[in-house]
């Protein structure tokens, strides 16, 4: 069973659209994870702990309370097995 392109035309051309935008944005994204790389190498040679940095990072995104909530727990099993 062959395509008929010209019943598809218009489905086809926004498939293809969709296909290439989609290309694009996987291209601009390894470019972006590479820019990332490439400063966090030139922060280390500077001297910062890059593992650090990327903790902070993560910090960032979330919401205070749930960083807070996350600190007392993992306060409280460290006293509990007298690593406080």
């Amino acid at each position: 069973m062959t395509a008929n392109p010209e019943a598809h035309g218009i489905a086809a051309e926004e498939l293809r659209q969709f296909v290439e935008r989609f290309e694009q944005l996987e291209s601009e994204k390894a470019d972006i994870a590479q820019q990332q790389k490439d400063l966090m190498a030139e922060a280390k040679g500077r001297g910062y702990d890059t593992r650090a940095m990327r903790k902070i990072i993560t910090l960032r995104r979330r919401k205070p309370d749930d960083i807070a909530e996350e600190e007392a727990i993992l306060d409280l099993y460290k006293a509990a097995l007298g690593m406080a």
